[in-house]
């Protein structure tokens, strides 16, 4: 039997409204019946229980929304050429829910890393839904400052099993307040990951006036990242 050639295709997609509510094994299942709805060329592992050859960079938190979001399939080189990159994002965005959006169907080198082995960091917005006052802004910027003049930030993380001790500080890259939100960028990945949760339970604890206590605020994902910041999408090309 002929062997099908195959093409690495990594694609960019958004996760936001109320499909923020949805976990991470029930969006495997999703893009699993959207790749077959829209008759997308996807390879199969062999054996008895053939599955779609498909991996995400890093799984997303329930509860929290997202704009720069990657999977990595494998499709038919063959079947995959008589349409663009384009095409493709058309083909899933029809076949999508509401808050969910594809963005990027890009390839990648035959000797690409999957993204989930390369992860390394990511950007996060929080984004206050209250209308702060100037003071309440000046107390978030304190809180900020604080944190990133501190040579340790010790906070107390909990584990399904325990609790423990850890300094987050050396996982914090970049903290800054912008227009009504906090932007960060923090260490991600299977060794060192950092939830934004664990950054903002420590800038509550720096905030006198319990400002982010006493308000509300989404979690969005902008932009995950492999070393060195590179963007994921980086590693690909249009076609």
């Amino acid at each position: 039997m002929e062997e099908v050639c195959a093409m690495k295709i990594r694609i960019k997609f958004s996760k936001q409204g109320a499909m923020r509510f949805i976990g991470h094994l029930d969006i495997m299942r999703y893009f699993q019946k959207s790749m077959r709805r829209a008759d997308t060329p996807i390879k199969y592992s062999e054996g008895f229980s053939p599955h779609q050859i498909m991996s995400f960079a890093a799984p997303l938190g329930i509860g929290l929304e997202s704009t720069g979001e990657y999977l990595d399939i494998e499709v038919d080189d063959d079947a995959i050429d008589t349409l663009s990159s384009s095409a493709y994002v058309d083909m899933l965005n029809l076949v999508m829910a509401d808050g969910m959006q594809v963005l990027e169907f890009l390839k990648l080198p035959d000797d690409a890393k999957n993204a989930m082995s390369i992860v390394a960091g990511a950007d996060y917005k929080i984004k206050f839904i209250d209308t702060l006052s100037l003071l309440s802004q000046e107390d978030i910027e304190n809180s900020i400052s604080k944190i990133m003049a501190a040579t340790s930030v010790v906070i107390e993380k909990e584990t399904k099993k325990t609790t423990k001790l850890v300094d987050i500080k050396p996982f914090i890259y970049k903290l800054e307040y912008i227009d009504n939100c906090i932007f960060m960028n923090i260490s991600q990945g299977s060794t060192d990951n950092l939830k934004p949760e664990l950054v903002l339970k420590a800038l509550a604890e720096y905030d006198e006036n319990n400002v982010i206590k006493n308000n509300h605020y989404r979690i969005i994902r902008t932009e995950i990242y492999a070393s060195e910041h590179k963007s994921m999408g980086a590693f690909a090309e249009v076609f």
